[in-house]
């Protein structure tokens, strides 16, 4: 007689921890930025090979899975670039990895998949992480649409070009004028040279060795920060993307190069080993929008989210939100009701000052958020969004483990 199969056993969640995220210095893409000779693939590496460093407690043979974003996935960022970049970095070779695509939510969608398989009881550690070289590969490189998508309007054509889609949100949202567009990109501009100097910007860099043709350098800072912009000066500057338009250079993300990378692990696992609990993840959703207007996505990427987790948009004390354009970001802010000057709003500055790499850059925004958290005992949620080509938004919710509530706040 055959033996009956047991029934399968219910499992529960388990909770998942942010251990610590790191990045390279950002560049300029492009000849005379400073990775133009210098392989994306490498970028990769330098990150895990740094996270493993700061992190001597956690054996390599844990690392269950390791999970790399790239939104161009060809050439140095091709051929499953999560594996290869495993093995260049020295991680054992029973040590899987595999690629991943999102668009400019990569990293995100790198973090919230590990996370999934943490949650699940699949994994128990797990590196996550993202890159964009757009210095070799331009965005759109190798694309080969469907005629359908745009011969038979399935989207509007200005949905394949990122710029025209930010002119289309000022359009949609006529009380975001330019000069608002351009007084936010000089605030983060200042507020990134405030937070470099007050050394809350820097510790999670990992320099990385570049090679020119003036010869060999150490990239130790990011490149694009352009300090003392003003309102004035960003005032003057050709609209690109349509004649008299209102999207610039100055109040949008440029074209930039880099590559981030987190560590994430169940927290009981965490303790185990010794490994600090950064954040605790509360929840992600993603949502999608209309693709010519893909800069509104983190609006109902964030209410879903607050649906499903019980919070609302006050119990969050602190937004990291990528800026892909300074209208992505004030759509989001009016149609919460929050101040374009808010503290609690990118307080480090963001992707106009330091750069958007795509893929990498929703790690960049958990990294900083982290690092707030532990300046801010009194803030127990916070939240990292983003917009995404093609029309979505993701959002994740993180809490704050060193959260006081004897502070004086309940977010």
């Amino acid at each position: 007689m055959a033996a009956t199969p047991l029934a399968p056993t219910a499992r529960a969640v388990r909770t998942v921890a942010f251990v610590e995220g790191v990045r390279t210095p950002f560049g300029k893409a492009g000849d005379k930025g400073i990775y133009a000779d210098t392989r994306a693939d490498d970028l990769v590496v330098k990150v895990i090979r740094e996270l493993l460093r700061r992190h001597p407690e956690l054996p390599p043979e844990r690392v269950d899975d390791v999970a790399i974003a790239a939104t161009t996935q060809t050439g140095d960022q091709g051929l499953t670039i999560g594996r290869t970049a495993a093995l260049l970095a020295g991680l054992p070779r029973s040590v899987p990895g595999y690629a991943i695509d999102r668009m400019c939510a990569g990293a995100m969608t790198a973090v919230t998949t590990v996370a999934g398989g943490i949650g699940f009881g699949a994994y128990d550690i797990a590196i996550a992480g993202g890159v964009e070289h757009m210095g070799h590969h331009p965005m759109g490189e190798g694309v080969d649409p469907n005629p359908r998508i745009v011969a038979d309007r399935l989207v509007d054509p200005s949905a394949l070009v990122m710029g025209q889609t930010a002119e289309n949100l000022h359009d949609r949202f006529p009380a975001i004028t330019k000069r608002r567009a351009d007084e936010y990109a000089a605030a983060s501009q200042e507020r990134y040279a405030d937070a470099v100097k007050a050394g809350k910007i820097g510790p999670e860099l990992v320099p990385v060795a570049t090679r020119s043709e003036l010869g060999w350098g150490l990239a130790t800072e990011d490149e694009p920060p352009r300090p003392g912009t003003t309102v004035e000066t960003l005032a003057n500057l050709k609209t690109p993307f349509r004649p008299h338009g209102r999207v610039t250079a100055g109040n949008a993300a440029g074209l930039n190069d880099g590559a981030t990378g987190a560590i994430l692990a169940d927290e009981d696992t965490a303790h185990e080993l010794g490994l600090p609990v950064a954040m605790r993840m509360v929840g992600y959703s993603f949502a999608g929008v209309d693709p010519e207007v893909m800069g509104v996505g983190p609006v109902p990427a964030t209410e879903k989210l607050l649906k499903r987790t019980g919070l609302t948009i006050d119990d969050i004390g602190l937004f990291e939100i990528n800026e892909a354009f300074a209208v992505q970001v004030l759509a989001f802010l009016d149609h919460f009701g929050i101040e374009q000057t808010d503290p609690r709003v990118n307080p480090w500055g963001g992707a106009i000052a330091c750069g958007h790499p795509l893929a990498s850059s929703g790690v960049r925004l958990m990294t900083q958020l982290s690092r707030q958290f532990a300046e801010h005992p009194e803030v127990r949620y916070g939240i990292t969004t983003m917009c995404i080509g093609l029309g979505m938004g993701g959002t994740v919710i993180w809490e704050n483990p060193s959260y006081d509530s004897s502070q004086g706040s309940d977010t």
